[in-house]
This record gives structure tokens, sequence and C-alpha cells, in this order.
């Protein structure tokens, strides 16, 4: 977002409008891909592992992909997405862990909004910063 409000020199709502629709959009498609690659994946596993032992195996990253989870919640994933996990890899983790796709896309999207909002103020600042100098 801030390359476009240099290169295009786009105001304060083009910029909001464009990098919110993206990123709303791209929350609504991965959310529903990912709930489709993890219904494939658990036949496929179904299909392709034998049930020989029913004990779960917990391993360290699991144990910490636990504590995450429990942790943050669904609101630590949203607000980490946008600024740091990107949104596909986001929507994905929030499915996985949350399959409720309203909650998940209306969390996501408010943290988009708020992150779309908090970067154009930062680069405002800074380009006002530097313009002084």
């Amino acid at each position: 977002m801030p390359a476009a409000v240099y290169a295009f020199d786009y105001n304060y709502l083009q910029c909001i409008l464009t990098s919110c629709a993206g990123a709303i959009f791209s929350t609504i498609i991965f959310t529903y891909l990912s709930d489709g690659i993890i219904k494939w994946w658990n036949k496929l596993k179904d299909k392709l592992f034998s049930k020989k032992s029913e004990k779960k195996n917990f391993t360290k990253s699991n144990r910490r992909i636990v504590k995450i989870k429990n942790r943050f919640g669904l609101i630590g994933i949203a607000v980490l997405t946008p600024i740091l996990l990107s949104i596909p890899l986001g929507a994905f983790l929030a499915e996985r862990f949350y399959k409720d796709k309203k909650k998940v896309i209306i969390y996501i999207t408010i943290s988009c909004v708020f992150w779309s909002n908090a970067l154009y103020f930062i680069l405002l600042l800074a380009y006002k910063g530097y313009k002084a100098i």
C-alpha cells in the first residue's frame, strides 16, 4: 500500500479502498480455499494412513502451536495476519483452528482495515518528516 500512495499519488480514500478491497477479497477466497484444502487433506490422510494407533503423538511443535492458539486465539491470528503472516497463511491458520468462516472473515477484515489506516498514517508522517529535511 505505501508504494501505491507514492507511485500513483493516491489520496487517503483511494488508498484505503484499494488496500481494503484487495484484503477483503483475498480473505474470503483464501478462507474458503483453505476449508477445501483441509477437507481434502483429511480425506486423503484417512485413505493413505491406516489407523493403527489411536493415541495422539504430541511433539514439541504441536505443543507450541496449541500454546499459541490458546494464548492469542482468533484475534491474535487476525491481528498478525496482514502485517506478519500474510492473508493466505493467516486465513489458513484461522480456518484450521476456528471453523466459523463468518467470524474468521470479519476479524481478519477488521484487522486489515486497522493496518491499512495505520500504515497510511505512518507513511504520511514519514513523508512529511522527509520533506522537512
